[in-house]
């Protein structure tokens, strides 16, 4: 089965020095058929204005990914971490036992576009915890590429949760197959671009929930860049 998301039905919040897009109920947006997708409860595509963010603010017990499409973004955290993303860099900050942070554009002049996902961890009461890592666009040109999962293998960040995360650039008609476990589905966000998903049309901000398939194909790809989950 596969159901499409698409991009103009998102939850929408504009307050100015933040554009924000919600693929799943988030703040004062809610829609009771976009709770959460097994444990990927929040995709945000966020786009901030010069020197603007988010103040410090707290969170327990999750899995928070960042995913930079351009501009700088600058991370504090209570654990002591510091740092700023550019278009490439994936962070996961695990929440646990809990944390703050504080997420600015570290530009004056330039806005910065990134992607804020929350998937609930397998495990509550964790320490805390920080990764980052860098995934040039050639890792991920005509493949998909793994950039989380729960054991950090090939390079990827490290989730506490039973799930994989993988990014693709795909184009000239170029496409890729996924195979889904049994009990597994999957959830396809399409950041740029124009594609099939299992034969549906897609385009950018539009996704797919899959279920009861056992594999995931995309084709057609023009100028595309995407996001496959593969969930319990």
């Amino acid at each position: 089965m596969l159901q499409i998301r698409k991009s103009e039905d998102r939850g929408a919040a504009n307050f100015g020095w933040l554009d924000s897009k919600h693929s799943f109920s988030f703040g004062h947006y809610h829609d009771p058929a976009h709770v959460g997708f097994g444990p990927l409860l929040v995709i945000n595509e966020d786009k901030v204005a010069p020197g603007q963010g988010f103040g410090t603010h707290g969170h327990r017990d999750m899995e928070i990914i960042s995913y930079v499409l351009s501009g700088a973004l600058e991370h504090k955290d209570s654990m002591g971490n510091g740092s700023v993303l550019h278009y490439g860099d994936v962070q996961r900050m695990s929440a646990g036992t809990g944390v703050r942070h504080s997420e600015y554009n570290h530009s004056p002049r330039e806005g910065v576009h990134f992607l804020q996902i929350w998937i609930e961890p397998s495990e509550r009461g964790i320490a805390p915890g920080y990764e980052e890592k860098h995934f040039p666009p050639e890792s991920k040109a005509g493949g998909l590429r793994l950039i989380a999962s729960p054991d950090g293998r090939d390079g990827s960040v490290t989730v506490h949760q039973d799930a994989f995360i993988y990014a693709s650039l795909l184009d000239g008609g170029a496409g890729v197959e996924h195979a889904l476990g049994a009990g597994r589905q999957a959830y396809v966000h399409v950041i740029r671009g124009t594609l099939t998903v299992n034969g549906t049309a897609l385009k950018g901000g539009d996704a797919a929930k899959i279920r009861g398939e056992d594999k995931v194909v995309l084709a057609g790809a023009e100028q595309v860049e995407v996001l496959l989950f593969d969930l319990p």
